[in-house]
């Protein structure tokens, strides 16, 4: 149900979207075009003449002005205390670091020796690749 719903409602949109252009072709082909009014002319602007020469620059003066001298200052009277000066840290010692114990020993072991037959042999794999029959060309039949 909802597929016709989408169905019809696509076939509207297109049936009403061909119609508009349709009529839109239509009006285009049978009005005439309306007179457009002419637009006026607009007189040209009188702009001032260009300079030919360039104006003078600002002269730079070649002197500084003199620097400000340093302020005078005023001088204490009578006795001043000194300035309290930064205590000194005292310098810690630390105690002496404990010395590191040797390793123990360990005991040693001794073990059983291996058998000489205790692993089984085992096959050995070939290298050589073998022909495959398909891939390789029958036997000649005649002697050459």
């Amino acid at each position: 149900m909802a597929s016709m719903k989408t169905f019809i409602t696509s076939l509207f949109l297109f049936v009403a979207l061909s119609n508009m252009s349709l009529e839109a072709r239509n009006l285009l082909q049978t009005t005439t075009q309306p007179n457009l009014p002419n637009i006026p002319t607009l007189p040209n602007p009188t702009l001032p003449s260009i300079p030919t020469t360039l104006p003078p620059l600002p002269s730079i003066p070649t002197t500084l002005p003199p620097l400000p001298s340093m302020p005078t200052l005023p001088q204490p009277q009578g006795n001043v205390p000194p300035l309290p000066t930064i205590p000194s840290v005292p310098k810690l010692t630390m105690p002496p670091l404990p010395s590191i114990p040797t390793n123990p020993t360990l005991p040693s072991l001794n073990f059983p020796p291996f058998p000489s037959n205790s692993l089984p042999n085992l096959p050995s794999i070939s290298t050589i690749i073998s022909s495959i029959p398909f891939f390789s060309p029958p036997p000649s039949t005649s002697t050459p």
